[in-house]
């Protein structure tokens, strides 16, 4: 059976007027009756239908109530809300929704009380243990000093695996001896691959150094150029990526979120080729899909900065081509929050120079609202007044500046290299390589016609990527794809399932099911549905029914039983048995589970209680009713004696039971409507046709 909960709508009106330089007399003249809405509270109760955006999962994860309600054990499931947005067994949306229900977050934050809410939200099915804990993957960057010490050694090497030493056979030992991870952990690696084997000088001299010439291209470069060979010195760096320095200019060389600074020192030889792209108003190079060639780490000499002024900046951000990065300083009023670093210098009415591809030591040297000066190279405009600077100095410090000294010696020979990914799993004490699992690499977001590594959306993308990598795939076949998500300025990984539907087509293949469940305000405070559906399953070991069936007998000992001059429920002399445990004066069993119908037992059990002119069937009718309309409502009352009706809604308690008819057990159900506190009034039950009986005997 269906059940519904009924919403009164109240009406209610507001009027808001306002006029300039009114005497208190202006208002005299009034309609008649506008007198009572005086001083009346606004009042808006109503039932809506909202929606949880991949936004909502996300603050629901984050918010400290649900934080403190999940405790330790259940903080990673939490997070997966988050991430994969979607509640769980473990975490559902009747408990964790509530935090974003009642805050200023949820659209219909102010609905009165009476008010109720059709949630529609995503939940798990069904879902693998191994997506959830690939929602969890951790990431980790090959460095240089790693190609050294555990792949090649010191006198012939290279800063990236090569067919002769490929990256398989060394990331697990790496992993090992770096990664501490629990048993199932995801690894998302990211490696530098040589595109050809290394030749390495066969005599025990040192082979002579190849000259490095810088190029003088950067200053012809436009947005669009394709395969452009950049020779350069690396001027500066951060956690998105570095700017490169040849004859003619500078451009930033863009990596992604995460990328770690060390890779290439300031003073690093680097041969680029790549694309030139264009973001935010600043030309750039696609890091991610570029080959590199390393060669010495040397000093670097800046220029002499330009100044920007507040006038300056405000006349920086007006540009409307993109253009190359310049080598300048800000002196400002510091702004530090969470995500941003901001500095305004006195005089700007718009714009202001932003720290770009900061870590939490760079953000250690701020001082928020403090005066201080940055020195760096202003790269782009972000939102129209925010002048990203990826800073060398910080009020004359220089950052990063020491990291040639701590860099190792170059390669004994330089050769092109690419960025890869590749994913492993800790199982069993290894790292190993999972089946089915796969991770996106630079050059396949460029091929899907990215200028970043990275997505907003898996589709169309990944099941075409998929089509073409695993063409010959069987139908019911099943991969899970890593892949870069940027979403509100940040990047991280998702990983999606798809599965082959044949004929090499692939589509998402979705755990997720969409459920809808209602939530009212009560007390100023959002709860979930109050309808209550309550299973009782039959059987000895059905533990949970136990209690029901036990306030049942209990109530028949202590209302029917002690009057009639019992004084044990074990005695057995009237409707209990000597068990303690049923009893047949409405047939209920806290040994069995269920309802005992069975008139001859009840007869057998009480003759007095049951006259001659009753047939069995006249006595399985009358426990029927004395189950229905006056026992079962009693245990209610007693298991459910703090709940509360709410005003305004019907609040339906639906109870489904096992009752034994002397051959089998039929399952029925029975609703009562809850219309005081712990008082529940029978409203129907299928052992009827009609719901409802013919009466009760007498």
């Amino acid at each position: 059976m269906k059940t519904s909960s009924y919403i009164h709508i109240l009406a209610a009106a507001s009027a808001a007027l306002a006029l300039g330089a009114c005497s208190e007399n202006s208002w005299n003249d009034r309609l008649d009756g506008f007198e009572e809405f005086e001083n009346q509270p606004i009042t808006e109760v109503k039932t809506v239908e909202y929606t949880l955006t991949d936004e909502n999962y996300t603050q629901i994860a984050g918010d400290q109530a649900n934080k403190t309600l999940a405790g330790a054990d259940k903080a990673a499931a939490l997070a997966q809300v988050g991430s994969l947005k979607r509640f769980s067994t473990e975490i559902p949306a009747s408990e964790y929704a509530l935090a974003f229900l009642n805050s200023t977050a949820f659209p219909y934050f102010t609905l009165n009380d009476g008010s109720a809410v059709r949630l529609t939200y995503n939940m798990a099915q069904n879902e693998p243990a191994e997506l959830t804990a690939a929602a969890n993957a951790m990431t980790y960057e090959i460095s240089d000093q790693e190609y050294i010490d555990e792949v090649w050694g010191e006198d012939n090497y290279i800063n990236a695996f090569a067919p002769s030493k490929p990256a398989s056979k060394f990331i697990p030992s790496i992993l090992s001896g770096n990664v501490e991870a629990e048993d199932g952990t995801f690894c998302i690696v990211s490696y530098r691959m040589a595109t050809q084997e290394p030749v390495f000088g066969g005599s025990s001299q040192p082979e002579e150094p190849e000259q490095f010439e810088q190029t003088d291209i950067i200053g012809t470069l436009k947005s669009g150029d394709a395969a452009v060979t950049i020779k350069g010195l690396v001027s500066a760096v951060c956690t998105q990526g570095y700017t490169l320095t040849d004859k003619s200019g500078t451009i930033f060389v863009y990596m992604g979120s995460g990328y770690d600074p060390m890779t290439y020192p300031i003073g690093s030889q680097l041969e680029v080729t790549g694309d030139i792209g264009d973001y935010n108003k600043g030309l750039q190079v696609a890091g991610a899909s570029a080959t590199v060639n390393k060669y010495e780490t040397v000093a670097f000499s800046y220029p002499t900065p330009t100044v920007l002024t507040g006038a300056a900046l405000d006349q920086a951000i007006t540009r409307s081509t993109p253009e190359l990065a310049v080598y300048a300083t800000i002196t400002g009023a510091v702004t530090v929050t969470d995500r941003n670093i901001n500095i305004k210098p006195e005089g700007a009415e718009t714009a202001q120079g932003s720290v770009y591809g900061f870590n939490d030591e760079v953000k250690a040297l701020f001082t928020d609202g403090a005066t201080q000066t940055i020195t760096g190279y202003f790269i782009a405009i972000a939102g129209s007044r925010y002048c990203n600077m990826v800073v060398t100095e910080i009020d004359g410090k220089p950052l990063y500046q020491d990291a040639a000294a701590k860099a190792p010696a170059r390669a004994a020979v330089s050769v092109p290299t690419e960025t890869l990914n590749a994913v492993y799993r800790y199982t069993d004490g290894r790292w190993s390589v999972p089946a089915d699992f796969i991770v996106l690499n630079p050059a396949d977001y460029t091929a899907m016609g990215q200028s970043h590594p990275n997505l907003s959306a898996a589709e169309p993308y990944l099941s075409i990527y998929l089509g073409k990598t695993f063409s010959y795939a069987a139908e019911g076949n099943v991969k899970y794809v890593f892949w870069a998500k940027y979403a509100d300025k940040q990047t991280s990984y998702v990983c999606s399932p798809y599965i082959c539907t044949g004929n090499g087509q692939w589509e998402p293949n979705s755990y997720v099911t969409t459920e809808t469940n209602q939530f009212v305000r009560n007390q100023g405070k959002w709860i979930f549905d109050p309808n209550v559906k309550i299973n009782l399953p039959y059987g000895k070991t059905a533990e949970f029914s136990i209690p029901y069936y036990q306030a049942v007998v209990d109530w028949v000992y202590e209302n029917i039983c002690v009057p009639l001059g019992d004084n044990s429920i074990t005695s057995g002399k009237f409707y209990v048995t000597k068990f303690g445990t049923n009893e047949y004066y409405s047939g209920a069993s806290a040994y069995q589970n269920n309802v005992d119908l069975r008139g001859a037992s009840a007869r057998g059990q009480y003759p007095a209680g049951y006259p001659d002119d009753l047939t069995d069937d006249d006595i399985t009718e009358l426990m029927k009713h004395r189950f229905f309309y006056e026992t079962f409502p009693a245990a209610l009352g007693k298991l459910h004696a703090a709940d509360k009706p709410i005003e305004g809604l019907t609040v339906l308690y639906t109870i489904t039971f096992g009752a034994y008819n002397g051959s089998t057990t039929e399952i029925y159900e029975a609703v009562y409507e809850l219309v005081g506190q712990g008082q529940f009034k029978p409203v129907s039950c299928t052992w009827w046709e009609n719901g409802v009986g013919n009466g009760k005997p007498e």
